[in-house]
């Protein structure tokens, strides 16, 4: 007798998928990551950094944000 799960595609490295079934997101899973990601150049690791640095305040992590492009 065959299983359900006989009838499933195979797809490599779907056991490595996040449980729950949600694809992975820019910035991860923290809104406020995701946020300065797409409203800077920032990539997520590095708003995440400043994100630690600074806390969750958005009008100052933006602000800091565009000190920093404006530098590099």
């Amino acid at each position: 007798m065959t299983q359900a799960n006989d009838n499933m595609p195979h797809r490599p490295g779907a056991a490595n998928a996040p449980p729950g079934g949600k694809l992975p997101v820019k910035g991860g899973d923290d809104p406020d990551v995701r946020f300065l990601a797409e409203n800077t150049d920032l990539s997520p690791k590095q708003a995440r950094e400043l994100i630690r640095e600074h806390g969750h305040d958005r009008a100052k992590l933006l602000e800091i944000a565009r000190t920093m492009k404006a530098e590099g």
